[in-house]
């Protein structure tokens, strides 16, 4: 009984906050689906409490936030690394291997999609599990569904100045960088938004990146600042040095092996612990990746001088 309970909290997408003492964000929908449960296990002999509590000690409503995030987070991981190791098999199937993977894939969609309805404060690893699970539709498509695509926009430099860029709030790595590219390299005078996760409909000369549906985000094991990295059609070799930095903390997939990953990682980590306000996160992480560049800039300035000596 102690399992099946565990595992219908799990379902529910609850956090253990303290032994025998579980949480959902406040809503109607998080009070029905305890009472189910209660009613369960007083069914089965047991004793349940459901309450309506705030909070004044202990675990503030910030650190529990973070418990959901940190569990939805790990769900994600799962989600993703299965998504790679499917579209590797993928590749080049037998028809009777290929039956086999397209169940795997469903079922892979739908546990994808369960997580999806389960994550009330928006994970940041939802991003990459989002584009790699897109991949895979792309992938056992028996035909080409334009409903899953996003916008195409037009792409290189001057196609993207003037606009107003929208992404989610509570920026992290990868919004973070993707706006210092924006500012830096694509329209310095570049105006952005920060938006609730789900149900945003883009206004007339808006762009987004790094949501569900933007026209820059996540495709395949790529992340965000890869994507705009390509439809910027900016050719740096730092650029792509720090792309390659930003995939490897992003999707935690250690793709690149970059040596600089884990640094970056803790220093951004040490923005966003630090603030909540996103405009300063990018002001304070624009300058940890000017820092990059630079270096970067002066490491292959020095091997072109080598190469002409």
């Amino acid at each position: 009984m102690r399992v099946k309970l565990w595992r219908r909290l799990q379902g529910l997408g609850a956090v253990a906050v303290k032994n025998a003492v579980y949480a959902l964000p406040a809503s109607e929908q998080s009070q029905e689906d305890f009472e189910w449960l209660a009613k369960e296990i007083v069914e089965a002999g047991g004793e349940a409490l459901i309450c309506d509590a705030r909070l004044t000690g202990g675990l503030s409503d910030a650190e529990v936030r973070e418990l959901f995030k940190g569990a939805r987070d790990e769900d994600y991981a799962e989600i993703a690394a299965e998504a790679r190791a499917l579209s590797a098999k993928a590749k080049t199937p037998s028809a009777d291997a290929r039956m086999e993977l397209k169940t795997q894939y469903l079922r892979l969609k739908n546990r994808h999609q369960q997580t999806v309805a389960i994550d009330f404060f928006d994970a940041n690893g939802r991003q990459p599990a989002d584009g790699l699970i897109k991949a895979l539709d792309t992938a056992f498509a028996d035909e080409p569904d334009k409903g899953l695509s996003s916008p195409e926009p037009k792409t290189g430099v001057d196609n993207l100045k003037g606009r107003v860029w929208v992404t989610r709030a509570g920026v992290h790595i990868d919004r973070i960088a993707c706006a210092w590219m924006i500012r830096k390299f694509i329209d310095p005078e570049a105006e952005f938004k920060f938006v609730a996760p789900k149900g945003y409909v883009p206004e007339p000369n808006e762009l987004r990146f790094d949501m569900f549906e933007a026209e820059f985000t996540h495709q395949g094991d790529r992340c965000s600042f890869e994507v705009l990295l390509e439809g910027a059609a900016l050719k740096d070799p730092a650029l792509i040095s720090i792309a390659e930095i930003v995939h490897d903390v992003d999707l935690k997939d250690a793709k690149f092996g970059r040596e600089e990953g884990p640094g970056v990682k803790t220093l951004i980590n040490g923005i966003c612990t630090s603030t909540h306000d996103d405009l300063e996160r990018i002001a304070r992480g624009g300058t940890l990746f000017d820092d990059l560049y630079s270096v970067f800039r002066r490491k292959r300035g020095k091997a072109d001088r080598k190469l002409e000596a």
